[in-house]
């Protein structure tokens, strides 16, 4: 027989796992599948309208935009979690919702952010008092409420953004179940980058100008033919 104290730490372990897991599944119901970021216009324009341009562009946003603006405030919104610190929090909370850059990405994240904020009473965590609430902030609050890791939360948070973002591809350009699971293979790689780099920025440093992800994602509001809200 093992200690009663490893047991329980393993099990805790699995339990914060599991919950990772949930948190990042595309099943969870909050309505991330309705949502392509302006991919779609992206494929329309030619920018992603193949495998090795969609990678492209996932890949880049990865890195260029999420490691550097909103994976570290995703970071930070967990440690203010982990102490208490609503006041730290809810700054976090407004800086995530005022750098949407269109209107469609901003009701995006307070969208899925309110649908999980009413999913946290299920799993036994009271939803957080910021509202409206991003819904990066929101999966930060709930990885630092259910005993997830910080940098396994990040990794679960980016790995379900970018799993969205492939099935978005698969079904827009199109491209088969195999290419997108080659997409999901290669990105890996580049989730473990985009949260080394989001753990190692300083404040002064945090930022990130998105053009062509503001541009896609304002032509996407007038585009005459979509499948996605954004």
């Amino acid at each position: 027989m093992k200690p009663a104290e490893t047991v329980l730490g393993r099990d805790a372990r699995l339990r914060a796992l599991l919950a990772a897991l949930h948190l990042a599944s595309p099943a969870l119901p909050v309505g991330g599948f309705a949502y392509s970021q302006g991919l779609e216009r992206a494929i329309a324009d030619g920018q992603a309208s193949d495998e090795a341009g969609a990678l492209r562009w996932i890949g880049d946003l990865l890195l260029l935009v999420l490691a550097r603006y909103e994976a570290p405030l995703w970071l930070r919104a967990f440690d203010a979690c982990a102490v208490g610190d609503q006041e730290a929090f809810a700054r976090r909370n407004e800086e995530l919702l005022a750098a949407r850059e269109t209107a469609e990405l901003r009701e995006e994240s307070r969208q899925m952010g309110a649908s999980l904020a009413r999913l946290l009473p299920a799993l036994g965590v009271a939803p957080p008092a910021t509202d409206p609430v991003a819904y990066p902030a929101a999966f930060a609050y709930a990885c630092a409420r259910l005993g997830v890791d910080r940098e396994a939360g990040l990794a679960a948070y980016l790995w379900a953004w970018a799993e969205n973002q492939v099935l978005a591809a698969v079904k827009t350009v199109p491209l088969g179940q195999q290419a997108g699971q080659r997409m999901l293979i290669a990105l890996q790689a580049t989730i473990a980058r985009a949260v080394a780099v989001a753990v190692e920025l300083p404040d002064d440093e945090i930022g990130s100008a998105a053009l062509g992800l503001a541009l896609a994602s304002a032509r996407h509001e007038t585009q005459y033919t979509r499948l996605y809200r954004s």
